[in-house]
Parts: structure tokens; sequence; C-alpha cells
């Protein structure tokens, strides 16, 4: 199940999005997501599911090792579907004692399963075409117009993007430690939820311990490196925009502009 956790993570292979500039994909992003939210039809989510359709195409990256982070929080999913699916008033199609479904509920609960399948599938293309180092860059670039306010743009990109390198690296963590632990007679799978809950501490006590160790050893490393924040620093590569950018950027625009058609087409 750890192991299934995709987002922070960086597929390294050739592709047309890989090639783009870090800002370009964040923007992507965003607008993506504001598609999602947006969209209240069938129509619009069809046009959704083709936007990420090609993205994941070009991107070369294989669609399984995508769909696996899907599994980290299928438990979440199966929740926010039942909710919408059980307690929506509308017209009742199937009643058993005290649960119901409505034709209104099917639909949210269609829709809301899908909407959070896209938007971790969405992020994960972002996150698995994009190197942290490159994603910090692109976020800096991108919020520079918060310097104005004297917002410590560059430390944030830096916690961020930090924060995303860790992901992998503390699953692998608790991988290892939750072996050990299970090899020394640790029982994580039986009991009810209290016993469950205690069943954690042996994990979480030398995981937070090691997280703590490798935040200091980073900070040790960048204060050796001199480094002392954003101000007045350069960078080996600065970030450009090329061709493949600017037609991206019209590909959001025609995007965005279907999608705000398809909601007055499709509003009730």
């Amino acid at each position: 199940m750890l192991r299934d956790i995709t987002l922070g993570q960086y597929y390294p292979v050739d592709s047309f999005v890989h090639r783009l500039d870090p800002r370009t994909k964040l923007f992507g992003t965003m607008v993506f997501i504001i598609s999602l939210f947006l969209a209240n039809s069938w129509p619009g989510y069809g046009l959704a599911t083709l936007f990420l359709v090609i993205a994941i195409g070009l991107s070369k990256v294989p669609v399984k090792f995508m769909l696996k982070g899907l599994r980290a929080v299928l438990v979440l999913l199966i929740i926010s579907v039942s909710f919408n699916l059980f307690l929506t008033d509308g017209e009742v199609v199937f009643k058993l004692w005290i649960f119901k479904i409505t034709r209104e509920g099917i639909r949210i609960s269609l829709f809301m399963g899908m909407r959070l399948i896209f938007l971790i599938v969405g992020s994960s293309v972002m996150t698995l075409t994009t190197t942290p180092n490159a994603l910090t860059d692109g976020l800096e670039k991108s919020l520079g117009f918060l310097k104005v306010i004297k917002i410590p743009v560059h430390e944030i990109s830096m916690m961020m993007s930090i924060a995303l390198r860790f992901i992998p690296i503390l699953i692998e963590e608790t991988d290892k430690i939750m072996k050990a632990q299970m090899a020394r007679g640790a029982d994580f799978e039986s009991g009810n939820i209290i016993q469950k809950a205690k069943a954690m501490v042996p994990l979480l006590v030398p995981l937070f311990i090691s997280a703590m160790r490798r935040a200091t050893d980073l900070a040790m490393a960048m204060e050796a490196r001199c480094y002392h924040g954003g101000e007045g620093r350069t960078k080996l590569k600065p970030l450009k925009y090329k061709k493949a950018d600017i037609i991206t950027y019209l590909y959001y625009l025609i995007y965005m502009i279907i999608c705000v058609a398809l909601v007055f087409i499709f509003r009730k």
C-alpha cells in the first residue's frame, strides 16, 4: 500500500511533457483542477477525460504506474462516493431499510468519484514529469509577483519542494520500519480500531525520530554550503519559454473556453 503512493515521485523518460517548462505544467495543472470544479455535465467530464488522456499519452509514463497511486486513497474514494450515493435527496430508484439510492445521488456520486480520481492522476502527471528542482524554480518564478508585498516566495517554494521530495523517502522508511517491527512480532492488521492505533506507536516513534534526523542533516548540509535564502541567488539553468510552451498555453486557452461554454450550455 505504501509503495502505491506516486505523489512526489519523478519518472525519468524523454517526452514532450517532460521537456515543457515547469511553469507551463503548473499552470496546466491549475487549469485542469479548475475545469473539474466547473464541470457539471457528462460532456464536461468527457472533455476533462480527453485532456487527461492526451497529457498521459504525451508524458510516456506507463498508465499502470500512474493509476497505482489510486490504491492509497481507495478508502477515501469509497467513503466520498458512498456518502453522496446514500445521503442525496431526490427521485428514489432503490430502497433497503434506511438506505436509499436516488437518481440524483447516483449522478453526484459518479461525478464526485471521477473528480477525485482525475485530481489525483492529474497532480501525479505534474510530479512524475517534473524534477523537484525544476518544480521549485517554476513555483518561485510563477509566484514572483508576491515578492512586492514581502512574501518569501523562494523559501516557500523550497519548503514545498523538500516536502514533495521527502514523501517517497519517508514512505520507504515507513515500509522498512514496518517490516522490522513485524519481524519482531508486531501485528498491524488484527484487532479493533483502538488496538490498531496502539499498534502504530512502535511504527510512528522511530519514523518521527528518523524524519527529525533527516531534517537536521539537511539543515546542516544547507548551512555548510552557505545557503541563506533566495536573496541575491542566481540560477544555474534559468527558465525560458520555448515554442512548445506557447502552443501548450494556446491549448489550455481553447480547453478553458470549451469548458466554460459547456457549463453555460448544460447548466440547470
